[in-house]
């Protein structure tokens, strides 16, 4: 049987994707973006701006009434920044974090009343690599997939007793607008130019259109998984950003056993 999936940033990439393989699979698709009108062919198109709660409230209200459930939530939208930490300003970072973090937690929060009372539902979240590891000149993206690695963690802790699922997906570089027109540029300091933040700044240009993996597959993997009994907290999506979580976590460990001995001698004498 069809659940009702509700998914933000349909209009292109990841949502896109997602929307139309769960179509696919037989589940009925409420897409959304702030402008709804290219949204066609689903069950549901609305409008919802992940920045503005009563736009999300009007559209968690509107699907109740028409589908009289939820049972999946894919939070996707979302935009990168490039700029070293020295070149972000204060504003850089608050859009950044306002619509990577501060949406999710929105749309989250006005959905699961409604999934606490059917005893049901999850909450997808879609990170990023960059949500594990760290690259030189994406702080302020980095800081938000941290930020939504550590929300979404907790948050599987707190709602599994009403059995609600909760699943961070972490894609490395796939072919959709990422890194085209939905990345935003903080102002250059000409000293970075030949730095590793420099070199990510003109990379992302040369990489636009040329990445290597297919958004649609990664929407087949998602949905697939999310129908087995107990999705995963945790499901990075391509060859890149699994080897990269690989020799992050690697790395961790050597440092974390390297300084053990010392760095747990703390109790009181």
């Amino acid at each position: 049987m069809g659940e009702v999936w509700l998914i933000t940033g349909t209009s292109a990439g990841f949502g896109r994707a997602i929307a139309e393989v769960a179509a696919e699979r037989g589940h009925t698709v409420v897409a959304t973006a702030r402008n709804p009108s290219s949204l066609t062919g689903f069950d549901t198109a609305l409008a919802l701006d992940v920045g503005d709660q009563a736009s999300i409230d009007a559209a968690v209200e509107a699907t109740l009434s028409r589908h009289g459930q939820i049972d999946v939530l894919v939070n996707n939208a979302g935009f990168g920044l490039i700029g070293a930490v020295e070149e972000l300003s204060d504003t850089d970072l608050r859009d950044v974090l306002d619509t990577n973090v501060f949406g999710v937690l929105r749309t989250t929060r006005a959905v699961l009343p409604h999934m606490r009372a059917r005893r049901s539902g999850h909450i997808v979240a879609m990170s990023s690599v960059g949500g594990v590891v760290g690259n030189p000149g994406h702080a302020a993206y980095a800081t938000s997939k941290f930020a939504l690695e550590g929300l979404s963690e907790a948050l599987a802790g707190e709602v599994a007793p009403w059995n609600i699922g909760v699943t961070l997906v972490e894609p490395g570089p796939f072919r959709t607008d990422f890194a085209g027109r939905s990345i935003r540029h903080a102002d250059p300091i000409a000293d970075y130019a030949d730095s590793p933040a420099g070199a990510l700044r003109a990379r992302f240009g040369e990489q636009d259109g040329k990445q290597p993996n297919d958004p649609r597959r990664a929407a087949e993997i998602i949905v697939d998984v999310l129908a087995e009994p107990e999705p995963p907290l945790r499901l990075p999506l391509g060859p890149e950003a699994i080897e990269r979580i690989r020799t992050k976590l690697a790395s961790q460990r050597t440092e974390l056993d390297a300084y053990a001995e010392r760095a747990a001698d703390t109790r009181y004498r």
